[in-house]
């Protein structure tokens, strides 16, 4: 059973090439050359396992109906279940045999696969625990969720194929490069020894000046490749600080969008705040106004009465 169970998870990966989470009717005929099943036997059996009759299985419907199905038939074919008088042979459901935890591990575990992110990731925790916490809290955020992973894995797959194309590219000017100094080497070694056998008896002088010569021009040839190889290391930081801008590029734009956002939030803070305060000013000019009017009044008041105690 769970060899049949293995084997009915890898059917829905077949089926859901496109990592849509459920399967059609259409995307069954995709097993048409894995089963001893004709086309007609597949949408018959879609037809049995979809017992809500919304069109689509999701793995659950699909891993469970599936499964209890071919156990059927194998028990058929080995004569260990005679099925009864009237009993088709089509597929019958049976208990849920797939805990809602053990759905969600399948449909994380495909999404994974599609994105090719245990070629990236190390720890998929992080991405998983978030993946579920949007999956039952946010179910809306989901689509753009997995929509936001596409980019970013393929991305990453993007730096990293890069990263392998220029380290192959490497290898391959390194090897070329050892093959053209070992072939001038022994060049060089082959026409020293030459010369060495045709002057050595002639010229012991003129040999040691010619043999100096090309004892400096292999030097040159040397530091030709020294400067080659040095080149190349300059070219290779270069590129690996093209793809590190790059990512730094993306963490700055982001940060600047975050810090723009907290700007206008400020800002509109600043301008509430302003307001606030031009109300509370003019109720103070208000207040000010109407004291000022008191006292006016009061002085006038105290006018009078010395006037007329004066008189």
């Amino acid at each position: 059973e769970l060899t049949v169970l293995g084997k009915v998870r890898e059917f829905f990966q077949i089926c859901d090439l496109e990592g849509k989470g459920f399967v059609t009717c259409q995307d069954m005929q995709r097993l048409h050359p894995e089963l001893p099943l004709s086309l007609e036997e597949l949408e018959k059996v879609f037809v049995t396992l979809d017992a809500d009759g919304n069109g689509s299985l999701t793995p659950k419907e699909f891993i469970t109906g599936f499964s209890q199905f071919l156990l059927e038939q194998i028990a058929l074919k080995n004569d260990m279940v005679q099925p009864s008088e009237g009993e088709t042979a089509g597929p019958v459901r049976c208990e849920e045999t797939m805990s809602g935890d053990e759905d969600e591990e399948f449909q994380f575990s495909n999404l994974m696969d599609r994105l090719g992110a245990k070629k990236v990731l190390d720890d998929e925790s992080d991405v998983k625990q978030l993946w579920l916490q949007l999956r039952k809290e946010e179910p809306h955020l989901l689509s753009k969720f997995e929509e936001f992973l596409v980019r970013i894995f393929s991305q990453l797959q993007e730096a990293d194929n890069e990263k392998n194309e220029l380290e192959c590219a490497l290898k391959k000017k390194i090897a070329a490069y050892d093959e053209e100094i070992q072939h001038l080497y022994e060049e060089m070694e082959q026409q020293i020894k030459k010369e060495k056998e045709q002057f050595l008896l002639k010229d012991t002088e003129r040999f040691q000046s010619y043999s100096q010569e090309l004892e400096c021009k292999l030097l040159s040839k040397e530091q030709e490749l020294e400067q080659l190889v040095q080149k190349q290391k300059r070219l290779e930081h270069q590129c690996t600080q093209l793809l590190s801008g790059k990512e730094e590029t993306k963490v700055e734009n982001t940060k600047l969008k975050l810090t723009n956002q907290e700007l206008l939030r400020d800002l509109e803070r600043t301008s509430h705040e302003l307001s606030l305060a031009q109300q509370q000013l003019q109720v103070l000019q208000e207040e000010a106004s109407r004291l000022s009017e008191e006292k006016e009044m009061e002085v006038y008041r105290v006018t009078e009465t010395l006037q007329r105690e004066k008189s």
